[in-house]
């Protein structure tokens, strides 16, 4: 056996003259669980595509099982044994579960007749490699994300993989999701597989993987064993930055609650929820997926209109009936999807900013330029959105550059009271402090701002209170002075 399943030696990858890959190397073990790691646009992916025969490289070896891999095509690594899980899983969710296992072996095969009993067999053995219950004949668009991916783990298992590389596996996954996939993964090493695990989130690095291995700006930043490494240390590879985090704590409140809620209701989502958020304040609101929580955060923006009790804005009753409504009201929420609710991204940065307060800057039909320009100005320098070019489209900023344009937009409008819903899923580390720091600067400027996560450390870390629902109820409610992830997960569980 040789002491490496993986060696990507030197690698160089070039894009109209732009070095993606600076002569990066990844090595990895046969049936070790490798992390690969670095902010959005390090080269992850493109090394990744390249291994995978996506891309070609520029220069560079690639060894893989003992021998050396000149071209290789999407084809040829499958062949090899090396498989790819994208975010999106790429499955066909109009077909079933069966369907979605065993139409790869009918392609292979070159069969021109369906063989039914043949691929219900196929399938059951794939979904019987890691036990994994499910129903062969359920559509795959009616799956949860956790099990979509499992679907997607049983195929690349079918065809011999000794290499299972996972991009952001854990991006859409509740907590208990991501321990049943944990557990999965544990048990293809135990059956020889090695698997790349990419992320950025350091609890799960550190809980899964053996080794690592960090990209800079298309760099090697450094490599080894993940029991040397602690959250200070990671955390300065990834970005060259040192953090300095501390828990958030309320200079100013507003004498009179901004926002509150009474005995609030939402027929089959959630019932009798009542808390405040003084300005100045943040509110962080946590549970599994099926809390409510995500419901709380429609109805307080109008989008799911209450069933039963109070909202009040500044001490006055409103009701909330629609987004226009809760706008008016100086209300701004930062949705859960940026990608499909929260930006157009085939339209400028700018557009997407100013979107908010088109209004404002027409007259009679006709845009006020000036001001148009200095609004977007005025944002892109006040959040440090990265852009050469706010006429850019959306779509070609990172996560956490996108999620500051949707913070942008709703700023604009000036709200009292500003609601996030996972505010910064999918968003690297760099961003993720950098979305910090403006949130908390805004409450220390007397806004009232509420965190819907269920990312713990970013609960404790940003609010000053966290309210835990569970099964659509209050289960508890502390100040993150005193409170524990682990006095959290007691109530949310």
């Amino acid at each position: 056996m040789t002491d490496y399943l993986l060696r990507a030696v030197e690698v160089r990858k070039y894009f109209a003259g732009v070095k993606a890959l600076d002569g990066v190397t990844l090595e990895i073990r046969p049936g070790e669980v490798h992390c690969l790691a670095g902010e959005n646009g390090c080269g992850k992916s493109t090394l990744i595509k390249i291994i995978s025969g996506v891309y070609q490289r520029d220069s560079g070896t690639i060894e893989f099982d003992g021998k050396e891999l000149t071209k290789i095509t999407p084809i040829s690594a499958i062949m090899n044994g090396i498989q790819v899980i994208y975010q999106d899983f790429s499955v066909f969710p109009n077909l079933t579960v069966m369907e979605n296992l065993a139409i790869n072996s009918q392609l292979v095969e070159k069969r021109k007749i369906v063989n039914w009993k043949n691929m219900r067999k196929i399938a059951e053995q794939a979904v019987a490699r890691i036990d994994f219950k499910v129903d062969l004949d359920a559509q795959l668009g009616e799956l949860s994300v956790a099990e979509k991916q499992m679907v997607a783990i049983c195929r690349a298992l079918m065809f011999n993989a000794k290499l299972i590389i996972m991009d952001e596996p854990t991006t859409a996954l509740t907590k208990k999701e991501v321990k049943a996939l944990f557990k999965v993964i544990l048990q293809l090493k135990e059956q020889g597989i090695s698997i790349l695990f990419v992320s950025h989130k350091l609890d799960e690095v550190f809980e899964i993987s053996e080794r690592f291995t960090v990209f800079r700006s298309g760099k090697l930043i450094a490599t080894g064993d993940t029991s040397e490494l602690d959250n200070q240390k990671f955390t300065y590879y990834m970005t060259g930055r040192e953090f300095e985090v501390k828990p958030f704590v309320p200079a100013k409140l507003t004498p009179e609650p901004l926002l509150e809620v009474e005995k609030l209701s939402l027929d089959g989502f959630y019932s009798d929820i009542s808390f405040s958020v003084k300005g100045g304040e943040i509110l962080g609101v946590t549970g599994l997926l099926d809390s409510g929580r995500t419901e709380l955060a429609l109805s307080l923006f109008g989008m799911r209109p209450v069933t039963g009790g109070k909202i009040k804005i500044r001490g006055k009753e409103v009701e909330l009936k629609d987004p226009q409504t809760a706008i008016a009201n100086k209300i701004g929420f930062v949705p859960e999807d940026r990608l499909s609710e929260g930006l157009f991204l085939d339209q400028s940065i700018g557009d997407n900013i100013a979107i908010s307060v088109i209004d404002e800057l027409t007259s009679r039909g006709l845009m006020d330029k000036a001001r148009y320009q200095g609004e977007i100005d005025k944002w892109v320098k006040e959040l440090s959105i990265a852009t050469p070019d706010p006429g850019n489209a959306a779509s070609t900023l990172s996560g956490g550059n996108q999620q500051r344009i949707v913070l942008a937009k709703w700023l604009a409008c000036k709200p009292d009271v500003l609601i996030l819903n996972g505010p910064t899923v999918g968003v690297d580390i760099g961003s993720k402090y950098d979305i910090h720091q403006i949130l908390q600067k805004l409450a220390g400027n007397g806004m009232a701002v509420i965190i819907i996560s269920d990312d713990l450390p970013e609960i404790l870390e940003n609010c000053s209170r966290v309210m835990v629902l569970k099964d659509g109820r209050m289960a508890g409610e502390f100040g993150t002075s005193e409170a524990s992830e682990k006095m959290i997960l007691d109530k949310m569980m």
